[in-house]
């Protein structure tokens, strides 16, 4: 592995054994610590205060738009089928600030706000028993993402553990019509789906509130009599054309997008261990490989519910909801089999299952086409062909690489991704928090090395620009729409994943967060950096990764807990300083290791590692082979 030298830095490094990490903190040492403090740098003293602002920033958003049980201040109704991923959505990312560092009071509050959000959602109808009734994956999982933070949070908590075994049951066969899961089949049922199974019929009312939206995408047929624009969407004769078309095409049987319900079942299995959800991420995740096969090497977008490809579509492998053609094209399945795959992979150990999301991007780049120097690939298909050629998005590609480490994969990222986007950041705030993949890539490149002050100057100034329209928001709970909260959001963490974490962020409709390294606080028994503590990660190879650990208290020395991956999935082999003489190599072999610095301290590391070795799991160091359930109040 390469090493990447800076002059001038000193260290003092203490890395203690492994092999046994005992409740009662009984840790032998392995080395003394040694070396002097230096300046810190500043992309180290940026971060960490972005890690301390986002406090402030995130009590100002929740004082003003929620109640003190932690439900949103809005309507007394909301009606129709869509909108409880909305409401999780406003507070996704408040658990992952509390994992990466974030405040004691964050977890707590997180955890309200959920509760908060699951009763006011069960009063408007769109949850039964604590899960969404039945909606689509891409939904089910932009809110769930929130619901899986909380194992990285905390995962001794006894009520959310809970709920992640109940939530994953409903996606196991009952033997009954209205399982969601069909176990010999492999298939899961329809589109739609939730605790009160398969929804194959829809009507008027479901759809209600996002009939608006859906009249600016193209519609999802055109052989619907009289149904010539979006527009037909809010005209009430018209929708019933189309609602009928859903209904008799689209709403029985599986389509690419339930792969993300591989996060739900991996996320009871990180907390318990059980085989019976590994088994059923890597069946479902086979299943759909074998359609791509069956395919000839294009994965379709509809099932039907005898397996058969193209069942309820006049034989076609295209149509099926928010398939080739509607109403995103292949953003959903490129997202949806990227997450399918990588569980797969994060459980197994075996990288085979990449071949899913390397089979879409192979299919479209088939067709792809050079415009002005850019590399244009096609979006969507249907009785045309392939169509909408647009430069693919750079958190397609780059997620695939990130989990193989491939030469080849890293090459088609740099065919892919426009190199201008690469040089320099220029920030986008989307939905989620991977608008930026592409300059990162460039920072790994070589090609920006202010990318860390960069992104989290650019991370930054988003959060003080929401909590700007924050204190202008003079709206009414009748004037909001279910978006209102999650465009104000102002825990901005992109910035901190990417550099201290060395990752993509996660995929924004349902992913799990992968990446290259986690940290612990030993003194706090806690998830997250400790105080005063910065990291940086730069450089990632197939064979590890080189890390930067700051201390920026002048005058205590601070010990931190490093882990391979966010799961303990990587083997860490070995932990080298060949920097400042004289050099130290530290064999580990575990999935962690302490490191203590001295006040002030830079150090720089090279992590050896074996990739995806171990099953990856919740537990924190100290919780040895079984996470412990305890009960946690964090109601008012």
């Amino acid at each position: 592995m390469n090493s990447l030298l800076r002059d001038g830095l000193f260290f003092s490094l203490l890395l203690v054994s492994t092999e046994v990490f005992s409740q009662t903190d009984s840790v032998p040492l392995k080395s003394v610590p040694y070396g002097t403090s230096a300046p810190p740098p500043e992309w180290a003293l940026l971060q960490r205060h972005l890690m301390d602002a986002l406090y402030p920033a995130a009590m100002e958003f929740v004082d003003k738009y929620t109640l003190p049980d932690g439900r949103l201040k809005w309507r007394t109704e909301w009606p129709g089928m869509d909108g409880s991923d909305d409401g999780y959505e406003s507070f996704y990312n408040f658990p992952l600030y509390y994992a990466l560092g974030g405040p004691e009071e964050i977890d707590a509050l997180s955890r309200k706000l959920w509760e908060g959000v699951t009763r006011q959602f069960t009063e408007y109808g769109q949850i039964v028993d604590e899960f969404d009734a039945g909606y689509d994956w891409m939904h089910h999982g932009e809110a769930y993402t929130n619901f899986y933070f909380f194992g990285l949070a905390d995962p001794t908590d006894k009520k959310m553990r809970e709920r992640a075994l109940k939530f994953a049951a409903l996606y196991f066969d009952d033997g009954t019509d209205s399982s969601n899961f069909d176990s010999s089949l492999k298939i899961i049922r329809s589109p739609l789906n939730g605790s009160l199974g398969p929804r194959m019929v829809n009507t008027a009312e479901d759809w209600v509130t996002h009939r608006p939206i859906l009249s600016n995408y193209p519609l999802p047929y055109d052989d619907i009599p009289t149904v010539s624009s979006g527009k037909a969407w809010n005209d009430d004769e018209k929708f019933a054309l189309i609602l009928d078309a859903l209904n008799e095409r689209m709403m029985k049987g599986d389509v690419p997008l339930n792969l993300a319900a591989t996060s739900l079942m991996l996320n009871a299995f990180m907390y318990t261990g059980d085989e019976r959800y590994k088994t059923w991420v890597l069946d479902y995740v086979s299943a759909w490989m074998g359609r791509v096969e069956e395919n000839g090497g294009i994965i379709p977008d509809n099932v039907g519910l005898s397996g058969q490809i193209g069942e309820h579509m006049n034989g076609n492998w295209w149509g099926g909801y928010y398939g080739w053609k509607w109403p995103h094209g292949v953003r959903n399945k490129l997202e949806a089999t990227t997450i399918g795959a990588s569980n797969a992979y994060l459980v197994s150990g075996d990288d085979r299952y990449l071949a899913l999301p390397n089979s879409v991007i192979e299919a479209i780049s088939k067709e792809g086409r050079i415009e002005n120097g850019k590399k244009l690939l096609p979006h969507r298909y249907d009785q045309r062909g392939w169509y909408d050629f647009r430069p693919l998005q750079a958190m397609y590609p780059t997620h695939i690489w990130y989990m193989s480490r491939k030469k080849e994969d890293w090459d088609r990222v740099m065919e892919l991704v426009d190199p201008n986007e690469m040089r320099e950041l220029n920030y986008v705030k989307g939905k989620g928090e991977e608008r930026n993949t592409a300059t990162w890539i460039g920072y790994l490149a070589g090609e920006v090395p202010t990318y860390p002050v960069d992104i989290l100057n650019a991370t930054y100034r988003e959060m003080q620009d929401r909590l700007e329209r924050i204190r202008k928001d003079t709206t009414t709970p009748d004037q909001q729409d279910v978006h209102h909260w999650l465009n104000l959001n102002p825990v901005i963490l992109e910035g901190l994943v990417q550099t201290m974490l060395g990752a993509p962020n996660h995929i924004y409709h349902g992913g799990l967060l992968h990446t290259s390294v986690r940290y612990f606080d030993p003194e706090n028994k806690r998830s997250g950096i400790p105080s005063d503590l910065a990291a940086l990660v730069e450089q990632i190879t197939e064979a590890g990764v080189s890390l930067t650990l700051v201390n920026l208290h002048p005058t205590e020395s601070r010990k931190v807990i490093v882990q391979g991956g966010m799961f303990g999935e990587h083997h860490i082999k070995r932990v080298n300083q060949i920097e400042v003489y004289p050099y130290q190599f530290d064999t580990v072999n575990h999935h962690f290791f302490q490191a203590e610095l001295a006040p002030g301290a830079v150090v720089k590391l090279e992590l050896e590692m074996t990739r995806f070795q171990n099953a990856p799991s919740y537990a924190f160091p100290w919780h040895g082979d079984k996470i412990p359930v305890t009960e946690k109040s964090y109601e008012e």
